[in-house]
């Protein structure tokens, strides 16, 4: 009986060759160079000598409430992706897979199984792009949902798009043995990470009008200086602290794997939302996201640790 375990992100990694090589270099200037020149952008486009007054604030309430929703967007990606991960292969004969909190496994053998490792990412990004479509639809402008819907399309495909990148470097992950199940070769694989690696950027970006949208008040985002305040304080702070929250859901695990799928995360796409703020025009402050008493997202996100600990940890066989 073959079984397949708890299987690492990355693996050691091999002599690295010319395209491997291109891509980590091309990921580091999407990751850190390209929102870097974006932000000075903005700082060379400002030559207005009038003091403006400072903007207000988010409020700590905004910033609670985007700290909670992102740590449950990001904790119900995660198991959208590892739920749509184990029934394709629940579905195939000779594999039995089992579903935990913070990842499956699965006994048996089927070539499918490989193809299904891609299942997951696929599922997160469907996931992701249909909330960005949502929050374009003028019914969701004014919901209370706006927020969550913000921080499931970010999670959605932010999650699911830098998996493309290390299935080209790595062929032991996820998308890496989907890759080899297709039998894509090197060009494949690299052009593959090459595409996303231009697509995040664009997706990011989209999302700033959304972001800035859930301001309180239009002084809050009346001026470049204040859009970039507002998306470091609404976004991009609780971003980082949602990210610690998080590594309870993810525990026991090891601690590679428990801080860097939540770091993979952030690091493609906040730092461009946060360094293409200042570039929208003609914001409308909406404040759906305080619409809601900070209690509804406390209590869903206690109740998702619950079930992650609880109820996945031990283990759900689907078969």
């Amino acid at each position: 009986m073959d079984r397949h375990p708890v299987r690492p992100i990355l693996r050691k990694p091999g002599k690295m060759t010319a395209g491997p090589v291109l891509v980590l270099a091309i990921a580091t200037s999407t990751i850190v160079v390209g929102p870097l020149i974006l932000g000075f952008a903005a700082l060379a486009s400002d030559r207005s000598t009038e003091v403006k007054p400072a903007p207000p604030g988010p409020g700590w309430r905004l910033i609670a409430a985007s700290t909670l929703l992102y740590v449950l967007a990001f904790n119900l990606t995660f198991f959208i992706q590892e739920l749509f991960l184990v029934l394709p292969k629940a579905l195939t004969p000779g594999l039995r897979p089992t579903l935990y909190h913070n990842n499956h496994s699965w006994e048996g053998t089927n070539p499918l199984a490989a193809l299904f490792q891609g299942t997951g990412a696929s599922a997160t990004l469907l996931v992701g792009l249909f909330c960005l479509w949502l929050l374009h639809r003028p019914r969701w402008r004014s919901n209370g949902a706006r927020l969550f819907l913000l921080w499931m399309a970010y999670c959605g495909c932010f999650m699911a798009l830098p998996q493309v990148v290390i299935g080209a470097l790595s062929p032991a992950s996820d998308l890496g043995m989907a890759m080899g199940y297709l039998q894509l070769g090197t060009s494949g694989r690299l052009g593959a990470a090459l595409l996303v690696l231009g697509l995040m950027p664009l997706l990011a970006l989209q999302l700033c009008r959304p972001a800035l949208e859930t301001a309180n008040s239009a002084e809050a985002v009346a001026h470049p200086r204040a859009r970039t305040r507002f998306v470091l304080e609404a976004v991009a702070l609780p971003a980082l602290l949602g990210s610690v929250l998080v590594i309870p859901f993810r525990m026991p695990r090891e601690m590679l794997e428990v801080a860097l799928v939540p770091l993979l995360v952030i690091l493609p796409g906040i730092p461009w939302i946060q360094a293409g703020a200042w570039r929208v025009r003609k914001v409308t402050a909406r404040g759906a996201a305080t619409a809601w008493p900070l209690a509804y997202p406390l209590v869903a996100v206690v109740a998702l640790l619950l079930f992650f600990q609880l109820v996945l940890r031990p283990g759900i066989r689907f078969y």
